[in-house]
């Protein structure tokens, strides 16, 4: 009788276990799906070609080794790097 108990109570353990995972996941799917909702409801995207001056740029930027020395400044550039000149 002691051993049916406890595959009984082990039984029910489980159970529980699986149910409690099975609520995550339906609840994480729920939350999926409102974000979903909200960010989807978005305008939609309007894309065009790039301009031949800014397709130059951006490519002058690209070809360039690090610190993109010649797009320092310009709108394809990292605005942020400083150069320091080693003596």
């Amino acid at each position: 009788m002691t051993s049916r108990m406890s595959v009984e109570a082990t039984k029910r353990k489980q159970e529980s276990v699986v149910f409690k995972v099975t609520q995550a996941v339906i609840v994480a799917a729920i939350i999926a799906a409102i974000i979903t909702l909200l960010t989807g409801t978005s305008d939609p995207l309007v894309a065009s070609p790039v301009a031949a001056t800014e397709h130059a740029a951006m490519k002058a930027c690209t070809q360039q080794p690090w610190p993109y020395l010649n797009c320092v400044g310009t709108p394809y550039g990292n605005p942020k790097v400083r150069l320091i000149e080693i003596k």
